[in-house]
């Protein structure tokens, strides 16, 4: 079989025991983060914390690529090294996140659309010029009454398309994130009509434009409840939902899945994934991760800005993202979150 390019960089950040890190969280996010912390929002904090991340001995064990910001691709470590070739050189694959955020969707109250396709082609040309081989475009659903409407699924599913038919066309692998808000008391039962619904929407675009499904990954969400839900569902409920959702809409050419945790806990994002793992003969296509806050949290409570504790920040990053390496083969046990300094 002849495998391209894009095929190859695609099955290789979902290669056995490991996954993405998502390192692309835009000024406010990490301001929130940082600012919980005490840690002061600067370029240079925000380029020594993600240093600490990428230099972490031996994590490319279980971190097969990085998605980065704008801002970060063009950053350089301490010596010099733009931080894409950082990674290129300790064996992790750098991305890019390439879309501008949400803003409300006209004529649909209370619904999003995530805006960014105008100049994209030649921001997608530049990126891989600065080293990025894949992208990331991600797209959300609010769960109430009576949304999200067809209007808001069809005009999303129509951006993420032309996003991954552009960044194919520029020799990057895209990665289509379809995410369905936790934020509610939606049942899981309703998340899991509305995730198939999306993705049903997104697979027909992806066809209609056409881009090649074997030069791509899947990131959506897990099946849960949401955050208000009253009847929370079990570690067990929430693999076998989200692997029916998946088979009903999601092609055996797609190369891999790769979760967004979504707002859940370090620990559920790590369960979550190792029981859907342990159901592999349920499902064609490897299934990952691409963590961001399920990833960091740890390291940034164990780091706190102190360049003191950059040690103790990799410790804690290793550790969690060991423990998702397990989960990609059902090999994680709860036991295992004691880190061990």
């Amino acid at each position: 079989m002849i495998t391209t390019p894009l095929e190859s960089t695609a099955r290789t950040l979902v290669a056995p025991g490991r996954g993405i890190l998502a390192a692309d969280e835009s000024h406010p996010t990490i301001e929130k983060r940082f600012s919980s912390l005490g840690i002061e929002n600067t370029v240079e904090n925000r380029r020594v914390y993600r240093q600490m991340l990428f230099t972490t001995p031996e994590v490319a064990e279980f971190i097969s690529g990085v998605i980065l910001f704008d801002e970060t691709i063009r950053q350089k470590a301490d010596d010099g090294t733009p931080l894409g070739n950082l990674l290129i050189r300790r064996g992790m694959i750098p991305g890019i996140k390439v879309d501008k955020g949400t803003k409300p969707l006209a004529g649909a109250r209370g619904e999003l659309i995530t805006e960014g396709l105008d100049g994209l082609r030649e921001r997608l040309a530049e990126y891989r010029g600065l080293g990025a081989r894949f992208a990331k475009w991600r797209a959300v659903f609010t769960l109430g009454p009576g949304i999200p409407s067809p209007y808001c699924l069809d005009a999303n599913a129509h951006a993420l398309a032309r996003y991954a038919a552009l960044s194919q066309e520029a020799g990057l692998v895209p990665i289509v994130e379809p995410e369905v808000l936790m934020d509610g008391d939606h049942t899981i039962e309703r998340c899991a009509e509305v995730t198939e619904a999306a993705l049903h929407a997104v697979f027909a675009e992806l066809h209609r434009q056409p881009v090649a499904l074997e030069a791509m990954l899947l990131k959506p969400n897990m099946i849960l409840p949401g955050k208000s839900c009253p009847r929370p569902a079990s570690v067990q409920e929430v693999a076998e939902t989200t692997i029916r959702t998946l088979r009903r809409a999601v092609p055996a050419a797609v190369p891999g899945i790769v979760f967004l945790s979504g707002g859940q806990n370090d620990a559920d994002a790590t369960a979550h994934l190792n029981a859907m793992n342990a159901m592999a003969e349920t499902h064609p296509w490897p299934l990952s991760f691409s963590y961001g806050r399920a990833l960091q949290s740890a390291a940034q409570q164990a780091w706190k800005g102190d360049p003191g504790r950059i040690a103790a920040g990799q410790r804690a990053f290793h550790h969690r993202a060991r423990l998702n390496g397990l989960a990609r083969s059902g090999q994680y046990r709860p036991e295992m979150e004691q880190l061990v300094a």
